[in-house]
C-alpha cells in the first residue's frame, strides 16, 4: 500500500519536524523482531534490562515507569498519581504544550495557577518563586514546567526552578515535561531535585510514538500514598509491583521494548555527552543561518535557546504555512506548523534525533530555496554560515 500518495518517491524524504523525529535503521530493524510472549521468561529478562537502561538517560537511581502511551498519557499520570481534587499546580505557560497541560489538569478537577508568558522565553523562574513565597498556607501542590517547549523553541532552567522553590521553602513537588528534550538535553531528575519527569518515546528517543513515561522520586511515591484523584490504568503502584520482575500489569507493547531497548545503546555507544554536544553544535548552525537569511528566532533568551528545534518567523504579510507548503512540494521536506498563537507566525526546524551534519545542511538548503520559492523576503547564505560552522571555520 502507498502511504505516502502527496509526494515525490525520489530520495529520501527530510523529516524535519520536532518530533516525532526521523527512526534510525538499527530501531526500525529491532521493532521488526517476533511478537514475545509478555509473560513468559524472555519477557521478564528484556523488561528487567530496559528498565535499568532508562536510569542513566533520565539521570535517576529512582524508578522509571514505562506507559503505553503518548506524552498526554504521561502527563495524567503524573497528576493522577499524586494530586487529589481540588488542589492548586502552579504552570508556567511558556508555549502551547504547556498550555494543553493546563487544560487537562483542569480537567481532571485540579485548579491550575497560570504563570503567562510571551511565548518568547523560558519558565519565568522569578515569578514562580515570588508565587511560592506568597502561598504561605501552601495550596499550591505542585509546579509544573515544560523543559523544552516544542513549540517556540524555549528551553527552561530545571535547576533554577529547583533552586527558586527551595529558597522559598515550599514543599510542592516539581513535576517536569521532557518529552522534547529528554535524550537530546542534559536532565538530571535526581541532581535537580524533580519529582515526576515526563517523558515520550517519539523524539530524542529516537523512536516512533507509541510508549511514555514517569520518572518518580521518593517524594512522589509518597504523596502518591494519599492522592486521591481517580487512577485505574495509571496507577504507579501496580505497575512498580510487575516491573520488580521485569514484567507488566497489563498488555505492553512488546515491540517497541525491542526498539527502545537497540535505542538506548545507540545512545549510549555515542555517550551522552556527546549526544548534547552534536545537539548544541546543530542547533548553533541552524540559528546562523537564520541570522545570515536575516529572520528572526522565536526565542528571544539566548541562555533559553533550544538545541532540539528552533522557531523562525516570518515577516509581517507572510505565511509561514505557505512557505511551509511549498518547501514540502517543491523540495519534500516537512517543517514543524506554528502552533496556537502562532499559527502561520512561525515555522519550526526540528534538529534533533538521529540527524548529522550533512543532514542538517539538507536542510537548511531545503529552507533557503524554500524561502526564495515563496518569495518571504532573505538574504542569501545561511547555508554557507552553517557550513563554515560545521567545517571548522567559524
Amino acid at each position: 500500500m502507498a502511504y505516502f500518495t502527496t509526494r515525490t518517491e525520489n530520495g529520501r524524504h527530510f523529516l524535519q519536524i520536532p518530533g516525532p523525529s526521523n527512526v534510525p535503521d538499527r530501531v526500525l530493524r529491532a521493532l521488526d523482531n517476533p511478537t514475545m510472549d509478555h509473560r513468559g521468561p524472555d519477557f521478564g529478562l528484556l523488561g528487567k534490562k530496559v528498565l535499568e537502561k532508562l536510569g542513566p538517560v533520565f539521570g535517576t537511581t529512582q524508578p522509571v515507569i514505562i506507559f503505553p502511551a503518548s506524552g498526554t498519557g504521561a502527563w495524567e499520570a503524573a497528576l493522577v498519581n499524586t494530586l487529589s481534587p481540588g488542589d492548586t499546580v502552579l504552570m508556567c505557560e511558556t508555549g502551547w504544550f504547556a498550555h494543553l497541560w493546563q487544560e487537562l489538569a483542569g480537567r481532571l478537577g485540579l485548579k491550575p495557577r497560570l504563570l503567562e508568558t510571551d511565548w518568547r522565553r523560558a519558565a519565568d523562574v522569578p515569578a514562580i518563586e515570588a508565587a511560592l513565597r506568597a502561598d504561605k498556607g501552601h495550596e499550591i501542590k505542585a509546579v509544573c514546567v515544560v523543559h523544552n517547549e516544542t513549540s517556540t523553541g524555549c528551553t527552561s532552567r530545571i535547576d533554577e526552578v529547583r533552586r527558586a522553590m527551595d529558597a522559598a521553602g515550599h514543599p510542592a513537588l516539581l513535576m517536569v515535561d521532557t518529552i522534547s528534550s529528554l535524550g537530546s538535553v542534559e536532565f538530571r531528575h535526581d541532581a535537580w531535585g524533580v519529582d515526576v519527569t515526563i517523558s515520550g518515546s517519539q523524539k530524542g528517543l529516537m523512536l516512533p510514538p507509541g510508549i511514555s513515561f514517569n520518572a518518580v522520586s521518593e517524594k512522589a511515591l509518597r504523596a502518591s500514598e494519599t492522592a486521591r484523584l481517580p487512577r485505574a490504568y495509571w496507577d504507579w503502584k501496580s505497575m512498580l509491583a510487575s516491573n520488580a520482575t521485569g514484567y507488566f500489569p497489563y498488555t505492553p507493547a512488546t515491540n517497541m521494548l525491542y526498539a527502545l531497548d537497540t535505542a538506548l545503546d545507540l545512545l549510549m555507544n555515542e555517550g551522552l555527552a556527546n549526544v548534547f554536544a552534536r545537539h548544541e553544535r546543530h542547533a548553533e548552525a541552524t540559528r546562523r543561518a537564520v541570522r545570515a537569511w536575516g529572520l528572526e528566532i522565536q526565542c528571544e533568551d539566548p541562555r533559553h535557546f533550544s538545541p532540539v528545534l528552533t522557531a523562525v518567523r516570518v515577516p509581517e504579510g507572510h505565511s509561514a504555512n505557505a512557505l511551509r507548503a511549498a518547501i514540502l512540494e517543491r523540495f519534500d521536506m516537512s517543517l514543524g506548523n506554528g502552533l496556537g498563537r502562532l499559527n502561520d507566525r512561525v515555522f519550526r526546524i526540528g534538529h534533533l534525533g538521529a540527524l548529522n551534519d550533512l543532514s542538517l545542511l539538507g536542510t537548511l538548503g531545503g529552507v533557503e530555496m524554500g524561502l526564495r520559492v515563496a518569495g518571504v523576503p532573505h538574504d542569501a547564505g545561511g547555508v554557507k554560515a552553517a557550513m563554515d560552522l560545521l567545517s571548522g571555520n567559524a
